[in-house]
């Protein structure tokens, strides 16, 4: 991702997080219903959705990002109270080792 041409791995890896939105929603901490519902700068909880400079995506890609072609991008999704163990084993396994 951070490498050139990085954009194209991020694209993917937010594909596949899409693939497995119900998965990491579930995983992502309680009261997640009562916070991602489509108004506030968010998507709703039934939606997945990406975009450059977007604070209501579910994922978010920094201009910086999309005007480089490489760096990260930002999930959004995960509440407060979620277990960052869990979280970070999801978003890793989902965005690098997973081959759907």
């Amino acid at each position: 991702m951070r490498n050139e041409s990085g954009f194209e791995v991020i694209k993917k890896a937010i594909e596949n997080l899409k693939l497995r939105h119900k998965d990491h929603i579930a995983a992502y901490g309680e009261g997640n219903d009562h916070r991602l519902t489509g108004r506030h700068e968010t998507t709703d909880i039934n939606t997945f959705s990406w975009g450059v400079a977007n604070r209501g995506a579910s994922v978010k890609v920094g201009r910086d990002t999309a005007k480089e072609g490489k760096w990260y991008f930002k999930d959004k999704r995960p509440a407060s109270n979620m277990d960052p163990y869990v979280v970070i084993s999801m978003i890793v396994e989902t965005t690098i080792l997973w081959k759907p």
